[in-house]
């Protein structure tokens, strides 16, 4: 929803905020010429004012009269998106600079855009043969080397053997000795076996099964070297770093060869060409390495150039990205506009506030005198019985307490908002139950550290729990306020008290209850000014004082609470103009909470008022089952048991009043309507856009009474037991108050001054380690979480479905302002 971009304060184009009452709307029409519609919809989405309806549903997305130029911008966005995946591989970022002083025309950017991709896509495909080359003679210039160290240590081991059988050339005969002379051997060439070789490099996490492979393969009429290569290198068709092993294979036959290549091309072993003749490998090799140097210095150039294109692309990469995404959205707009008969006007129906009135046709007046049009847009107000969508204009600080609400659901067209109360009651619901001043400083920084740096973190992509946090960071802030608030009148400081304003009203009788914590307290001067007396902590009392406190205080604001939610039912039947619901659900709701809650909420300030030792759980027990007893000394006041007779025989009343009026009053209303008895004079266009205040059927043509009644029975079984559970439901702000009270006194005591206890200062050092971890952990961590939650549940629940419907939708304009919020 747009909201400070539009002004959510009170100065400029805009009238100050009302969180109240949500925006008047009206429905509009406009008939916009061919040649101006393009520039008009553009300005309409810089302003950001106006929510357009589909005119064209029954339309599929093909049919529709721009489906060409979505296409095209839908060709230019994958291009972006090509260009990004390969600048964030090259390491590029776009640049964020403001180029707003270059204006780009769409068409010639979408030409501008086909030469750099296909520029871009021949410098990779060039690239890549060349890396893939280089790639090559790299393994090459290693199975030249690693090969060739097999064949001249082959020879030299060969010729060693022949010196060796040479200088024994005694007559004597070995066992090693060959079974023919080498003159026999050459005496008849024909006998001689010639042997060829395969060459090349396999993954090394392979080598042992190619082994295998080609032994079984062959069975056994191979023979296998391999060397290990220190390094990985570059696989050429892979473009991965593989570590490699370098092999030659030899081998006798044709038919050998052939399994043996099928073998290495099943494991992905490339080969290469390799001679025998020593002089040949030493000039291969001169030549690879002088080949390697030149492309070398010919990729180094092409990624050079690369790099530059990818930087021109970038420096102007948000401003091309930007203009797409308004032209898309600018096209997707406009199919939703119906043609003319004539087929030369576009005629456009929208939502739009009251308010934005002239900056919509001062819009539209700009458009056609920038399009040259000869003839301007027709602007003109209609009417219509469809509900509205709902609008509130929020600022920075109000847009998070909305979006508490919203959550929910959104409010009807101007219902009463339970935002606005929001502000104030969420937070201080949040800090009843997280009352220290000691959490709620360390929650203060927190959230002035996100607020001092808004800026900065804003154009910032954070972590989907630190956005969280960040956007609520003014919830925070109020949260934190009010827990140092709340923690002062409990006088908690990491459960230590203070005795920050004054002294304590009670001392001790004598000096024999110096250590004493229990007896011999006595008052000696007027009560402890503001919060608790610091007395009260460390006391055996202190638990059953505080939780008689804390209790009270919770049915307290619960029935404030809800008593705000049924009067807030009565403005809006006022503001709907809806009688029935003023006289037969506020004022019935109203008596019953007060008659049995309200008052019992009187007996509690009447009992801390007077001193009284009354037992109101007594009272409240027999002020149904035994109304007619005397009350003894659980009597506040004179009078009780007259009042108590009367308040329960209104409660009594108040059950019927709710049910039985309403439907029959509303189906009077619909016969009335029906016959014609209920005509009045025509609305003006912004009454005209109220709706109907109810979801009865007698908005409709046929009128069920059945169902009506059942859905006021419902209602009425619904608020009287709902009466009894909501004002229980609000004793969890005393069970959570007790519990992070609890938790933090005991991570006090039961580490920080146990470890303060052994006089030795690593234990200090560790126990105030831990003493910081489960602060933070538990008690700003989980405990706030667990507050927030049920602070959430309190508002939605309890106070809400007194008067909050919550079935409106948003108002949502279109703006350029969201066109770049949103992925594709």
């Amino acid at each position: 929803m747009a909201d400070t971009r539009r002004g959510g304060g009170g100065g400029g184009c805009c009238p100050p905020m009302d969180l109240l009452r949500s925006e008047p709307m009206q429905l509009v029409q406009i008939i916009i010429p061919m040649e101006s519609a393009h520039l008009t919809v553009s300005y309409l989405g810089e302003l950001g004012l106006l929510q357009f309806k589909d005119l064209n549903v029954e339309k599929s997305p093909f049919q529709r009269t721009y489906a060409a130029q979505i296409k095209k911008c839908g060709e230019m966005a994958r291009k972006l998106r090509f260009f990004k995946d390969q600048m964030l591989k090259a390491g590029v970022s776009p640049s964020i600079k403001s180029t707003t002083g270059a204006k780009n025309n769409i068409d010639d950017l979408e030409g501008k855009l086909g030469d750099l991709e296909a520029e871009l896509i021949e410098i990779n495909a060039n690239g890549d043969k060349l890396q893939r080359t280089y790639s090559e003679l790299v393994e090459y210039k290693l199975v030249l080397h690693k090969a060739g160290e097999f064949f001249s240590s082959a020879l030299s081991r060969a010729t060693a053997q022949q010196r060796e059988t040479e200088s024994q050339h005694t007559g004597e005969e070995s066992i090693e000795t060959p079974l023919l002379s080498k003159k026999e051997i050459s005496a008849d060439p024909s006998k001689q076996i010639k042997l060829g070789f395969v060459a090349g490099l396999v993954p090394r996490e392979k080598s042992m099964s190619f082994e295998r492979m080609l032994f079984r393969a062959t069975r056994g009429n191979v023979f296998l070297r391999q060397a290990v290569v220190d390094d990985p290198v570059i696989d050429p068709i892979s473009g991965e770093k593989i570590e490699k092993n370098v092999f030659a294979v030899f081998y006798s036959g044709e038919r050998a060869k052939n399994k043996i290549l099928k073998i290495c091309e099943a494991f992905g072993a490339n080969r290469y060409p390799f001679t025998e003749d020593l002089e040949k490998q030493a000039q291969a090799i001169t030549e690879v390495s002088g080949r390697l140097s030149e492309l070398k210095t010919t990729i180094d150039a092409g990624l050079l150039h690369r790099s530059n294109l990818l930087r021109t692309i970038a420096d102007q990469f948000e401003q091309w990205n930007l203009l797409v995404r308004k032209e898309k959205s600018i096209y997707h707009t406009l199919n939703m506009l119906s043609l003319d008969v004539t087929k030369k006007c576009l005629v456009a129906e929208g939502w739009s506030p009251v308010f934005a009135t002239k900056q919509i046709q001062d819009a539209l007046q700009r458009a056609a005198f920038d399009s040259n049009s000869q003839v301007g847009a027709i602007f003109q107000v209609l009417d219509s019985r469809e509900s509205p969508p709902t609008y509130f204009r929020t600022n920075k600080f109000t847009s998070a307490f909305q979006e508490i609400v919203d959550a929910y659901g959104v409010a009807r067209y101007q219902e009463a908002n339970p935002g606005v109360f929001t502000v104030v009651t969420f937070p201080f619901l949040f800090a009843v139950m997280f009352g220290d001043w000691g959490h709620g400083i360390c929650l203060l920084l927190a959230t002035l550290y996100f607020i001092i740096r808004e800026k900065k973190l804003s154009g910032q992509k954070l972590g989907d729990i630190t956005e969280m946090t960040f956007g609520g960071r003014y919830v925070i802030l109020m949260m934190a306020l009010f827990s140092i608030y709340t923690g002062l009148i409990y006088n908690e400081f990491f459960s230590v008290p203070f005795e920050l304003f004054g002294r304590s009203a009670y001392a001790c009788r004598d000096l024999s209850c110096k250590d004493a914590t229990t007896v011999g307290l006595i008052k000696v001067r007027d009560a402890y000014p503001f919060g608790v007396d610091p007395v009260w902590h460390g006391t055996r009392s202190e638990l059953p004082f505080l939780n008689s406190l804390k209790m009270k205080m919770s049915i307290l604001l619960g029935v404030a609470q809800m008593n705000l939610g049924i009067i807030l039912s009565y403005f809006n039947a006022q503001f709907f103009r809806n009688g029935v619901n003023i006289w037969f659900q506020f004022i019935p709701q109203m008596i019953f909470l007060n008659s049995l809650f309200g008052y019992l909420s009187l007996l509690i300030i009447v009992k801390w008022s007077t001193g009284s030792q009354a037992d109101l759980y007594h009272v409240m027990i027999y002020m149904f089952l035994s109304p007619t007893d005397e009350l003894g000394e659980n009597q506040l006041f004179p009078g009780q048991k007259t009042v108590q007779l009367v308040l329960l025989l209104l409660a009594l009343v108040s059950v019927p009043w709710m049910l039985f009026p309403k439907p029959f009053l509303l189906k009077k209303q619909h016969q009335d309507r029906h016959q014609g008895q209920a005509y009045a004079p025509l609305q003006s266009t912004e009454e005209s856009l109220q709706p109907e205040t109810n979801h009865d059927s007698h908005d409709h043509e046929e009128f069920e009474f059945s169902e009506v009644f059942v859905h006021q029975l419902i209602h009425t079984i619904e608020f009287v037991l709902g009466a009894v559970s909501n004002t229980a439901s609000y004793l969890r702000l005393w069970a959570l108050s007790l519990a992070h009270s609890e938790l933090s006194s005991v991570f006090y005591e039961k580490v920080l001054l146990l470890a303060w206890g052994f006089n030795n200062v690593i234990i200090l050092i560790v126990g105030i380690i831990v003493f910081i971890f489960a602060t933070v952990g538990v008690l700003l961590v989980m405990e706030t979480l667990s507050a927030f939650l049920h602070a959430l549940r309190l508002h939605w629940v309890e106070f809400q479905n007194k008067f909050y419907e919550g079935d409106g939708y948003k108002f949502y304009p279109f703006s350029f302002a969201l066109v770049g919020e949103d992925d594709e």
